[in-house]
């Protein structure tokens, strides 16, 4: 079982234009749809849609709408009832898929719900074969949190406790990399850089990513899934490091395609696959997230069939 926490959720709307977005005038729009986002329950769908069991924890208003939403996307959820309400985040895709996104910032945690986060999460963790903690840290809460909860949930469980995956940004993704919390983080090439403080040299990309990566592993994190959008990702453990590039695909848009990136790699993980096909997992459940409209999470039937070929760094 995969389990995952969003702690900070979001309402994902997505405009979709018939032409390039033009800031200041008035535009029609094609279409909109809402999807139940937020990364963790972005991983959940599509492990879901793969047939692998998941459970999403997510803090939700008992009468937040959000939770019909989140309802539909056919997944188990382990909600935890909290004051505020989950917050709304707008995408406008033009038809080249090019996307523009504003995330709003959401309603503060407070410390009480804050804590019946971290114990749902320890509790629904129980026999997991991996915890993802995912996503922006909601305010009111320490950027510790995620290691906060790594330690309690390794605490509990002990060596039956889940390998921890961990997909967030900026200070919370410092101190998960400062406390060695993470088995597998997964940052794009510009978190890695914002992480460091090291620039990516000229060159072969893939290569300058490697080098900056294996700063972290194994000594601060075990493995590293750096995501390189179009160009593809890179995957760097203590045994070795491995490249591929994306297949060719039309955008529609790139929200998601991140998340189902690291659903992939857990997919083929789950399977037992070895590194370079769990990179290669990774890259096609992220084509074929970009390749669908809004935040829709890919199904194996989505699944592109170019080959992908991952060689060693």
């Amino acid at each position: 079982m995969i389990v995952t926490l969003t702690a900070n959720p979001a309402l994902d709307r997505t405009i979709t234009l018939g032409a390039a977005l033009r800031p200041g005038e008035v535009q029609a729009a094609d279409s909109v749809r809402e999807d139940a986002g937020g990364k963790g329950v972005n991983v959940s769908r599509a492990v879901a849609a793969a047939g692998v069991d998941t459970v999403a924890v997510l803090p939700i208003a008992l009468d937040d709408p959000y939770g019909a939403v989140v309802a539909a996307a056919g997944i188990q959820t382990k909600a935890v009832p909290v004051i505020r309400h989950v917050r709304a985040n707008l995408t406008i895709a033009d038809p080249d898929g090019v996307t523009t996104k504003i995330n709003l910032p959401g309603d503060p945690v407070t410390a009480a719900d804050a804590a019946a986060v971290a114990a749902a999460v320890v509790e629904a963790s129980e026999g997991a074969r991996w915890l993802v903690l995912a996503g922006s840290l909601p305010r009111g809460v320490a950027d510790t949190f995620y290691v906060e909860i790594a330690d309690a949930v390794r605490s509990r469980w002990v060596a039956d406790a889940p390998l921890i995956a961990v997909d967030t940004s900026g200070a919370a993704l410092r101190k998960v990399v400062e406390h060695g919390a993470a088995d597998l983080i997964k940052p794009n090439d510009e978190e890695l850089v914002e992480l460091t403080g090291v620039e990516l040299d000229e060159g072969s990309l893939a290569d300058a990513v490697h080098r900056v990566a294996r700063r972290l592993v194994p000594e601060h994190a075990a493995s590293a899934l750096v995501t390189l959008g179009g160009a593809g990702a890179v995957l760097v453990t203590a045994d070795g490091a491995w490249f591929a590039e994306a297949p060719r695909i039309k955008v529609a848009s790139t929200v998601g395609a991140g998340d189902s990136s690291l659903a992939g790699y857990l997919l083929a993980e789950h399977a037992g696959l070895g590194p370079a096909a769990r990179l290669q997992s990774a890259i096609r459940y992220g084509a074929a997230a970009a390749s669908l409209p809004g935040t829709q999470a890919p199904t194996p039937d989505d699944l592109g069939t170019a080959d992908i070929v991952a060689r060693s760094l």
